[in-house]
């Protein structure tokens, strides 16, 4: 079977059992960490896959790197996330590190993707963009941990749907992919 269509159903498989854990409240039946807990865990799952599976990497490695700025797109749910903050659903100390930046990252790779820049141009603007956004995801990671420790209620909103694709799907997807940009940048760090 193609490596291709692999990806495919496994990336369908994991999507719809992101589905089902928020549909189920999966995260509002275990303790506050392993709202952390699964999203370290499914990264630590994707990059193993991607390091150790030689057909995988090159099949990542083969994509564009701008459709892998273009997947953080996703990140304007930071629009989402001021809304909910408005409504008095999420703390302002997960708003600030979480839906902001995701914000501005998601706004930064617009013009990093899709921008006529020549080849060394683009592969230095990708390099910025990635460590502003891997900081920034890294960043709404570290107090996501902080408020499982001290205040587990106000992530309450991020044990069902929609917002518990964010730990379950999106957020090790997006972490992978800086991931793979850093792998990628540094095998090659001046192209033609």
């Amino acid at each position: 079977m193609p490596v291709a269509l692999l990806v495919r159903v496994a990336f369908w498989l994991w999507f719809g059992a992101a589905l089902a854990a928020g549909y189920f409240l999966a995260l509002q039946r275990v303790s506050p960490l392993a709202t952390p807990g699964v999203l370290f865990a499914l990264t630590a799952l994707l990059l193993w896959a991607y390091f150790r599976f030689a057909p995988l990497r090159a099949w990542v490695d083969a994509l564009d790197m701008r459709s892998l700025v273009l997947l953080h797109l996703t990140r304007f749910v930071g629009i989402y996330l001021l809304l909910l903050y408005q409504r008095g659903a999420l703390p302002r100390s997960l708003l600030v590190p979480g839906g902001l930046a995701d914000i501005i990252v998601a706004t930064m790779a617009l013009p990093v993707a899709l921008a006529p820049l020549d080849p060394g141009s683009r592969h230095r603007a990708i390099r910025i963009w990635n460590i502003v956004g891997l900081v920034g995801l890294l960043f709404a990671i570290l107090t996501i941990v902080r408020l499982s420790l001290t205040a587990p209620l106000h992530l309450r909103v991020l044990t069902h749907l929609p917002l518990s694709l964010l730990p379950t799907f999106l957020l090790p997807l997006l972490l992978a992919t800086h991931f793979a940009l850093f792998v990628r940048t540094a095998r090659d760090p001046r192209p033609a």
